[in-house]
């Protein structure tokens, strides 16, 4: 079935970066619990995994977390068309091609930001993801690697897969360094080029262009708006969770009241009390709520009383209540 040049119906105004270790399935569902409209993203997960691994462990996520997109780590087009079929059956909403990561292990599999080199395999990638499934397929990629010519190397990627079908590109205005810096290096050192974005969707007013990289507010998303079509926020989304909370009514026109910090964790309870039921350690789950009451009185306390007590063997939900507690005993509402 060709799927060539399909756009998203999706909005990609605001998104939450797909980030190994962090975004699974438990992350997701406390984050839609403060953003309805944010377009979340699985961690990378490669072809191989999916098509020889534990698809259930692997690929299962909750209604709840819609819209969220599958991230894939491949560069074998007949592997990838396997697992955009996969992804499809599964019910994701969108398939991202990761051309991005620069760690040793992603390079050693011929994935991720080495691709950056190889704008014509990913083009064929593309395509074959394209006429095996209906679901839109994306990219997030870097500006460049090592030392190309960052300007030409993008304009020449995109202009490349674009031709394949891909509409929406994320972009991490950054260089990845495959030589001399570790995958944390490349996250922080090379310097943000959030210019050469902008001039991307100049250049290509018809593609979906969205930006990454350092993005670290709701203020600087506005600005990056006036660019480009949307914004990708990664360690701030996860590191200070309740920023979300005002995603709805600023980027999608929402007029639902923005939930409290306290209605976050009553929500998240229950979805914790049968996860716990079934078989989930308490602690997989609540590690991802640390940040939650970051930045204002009472933030510690949250933050120790789950870490002490959460990967205790038999840890329950009411650790979070208690946590909870601790935070409303150093005078501070959680409502706020």
């Amino acid at each position: 079935m060709a799927n060539k040049g399909t756009k998203s119906k999706h909005s990609h105004r605001f998104c939450v970066a797909p980030m190994m270790d962090w975004t699974d399935r438990y992350d997701r569902y406390f984050l839609r619990l403060i953003s309805r409209h944010a377009m979340l993203y699985t961690a990378m997960v490669t072809t191989g995994a999916i098509i020889h691994g534990d698809r259930h462990r692997l690929l299962s996520f909750e209604p709840e977390e819609h819209l969220v997109a599958l991230q894939l780590g491949g560069s074998d087009p007949s592997d990838l068309a396997d697992c955009a079929r996969i992804a499809e059956q599964w019910g994701f909403d969108e398939i991202n091609l990761n051309v991005g990561c620069p760690s040793d292990r992603v390079q050693s599999g011929r994935f991720g930001a080495c691709l950056m080199a190889q704008p014509q395999l990913v083009a064929e990638c593309i395509a074959a993801m394209g006429q095996a499934t209906r679901l839109p397929v994306t990219v997030k990629c870097r500006i460049g690697i090592d030392d190309q010519d960052a300007e030409q190397a993008l304009f020449q990627f995109v202009e490349f897969v674009a031709a394949a079908g891909c509409h929406t590109f994320i972009v991490h205005a950054r260089k990845a360094w495959l030589d001399g810096l570790s995958a944390k290096q490349n996250r922080d050192v090379p310097p943000l080029d959030y210019q050469l974005v902008y001039r991307l969707k100049e250049t290509h007013p018809d593609l979906e262009i969205v930006i990454n990289g350092g993005i670290q507010s709701l203020d600087m998303c506005e600005r990056h708006l006036d660019h480009v079509d949307g914004v990708m926020l990664g360690r701030a989304a996860y590191q200070t969770p309740f920023l979300l909370s005002e995603v709805d009514n600023r980027f999608f026109g929402s007029r639902r009241k923005p939930p409290t910090r306290a209605e976050i964790v009553e929500a998240f309870l229950p979805y914790a009390e049968r996860k716990c039921a079934e078989g989930v350690p308490l602690y997989a789950m609540a590690r991802h709520l640390l940040g939650l009451f970051h930045g204002v009185a009472g933030a510690k306390r949250w933050r120790r009383h789950i870490s002490e007590h959460g990967p205790k063997p038999g840890a329950g939900p009411q650790v979070i209540r208690e946590a909870l507690a601790c935070v409303e005993q150093a005078g501070v509402s959680a409502a706020a």
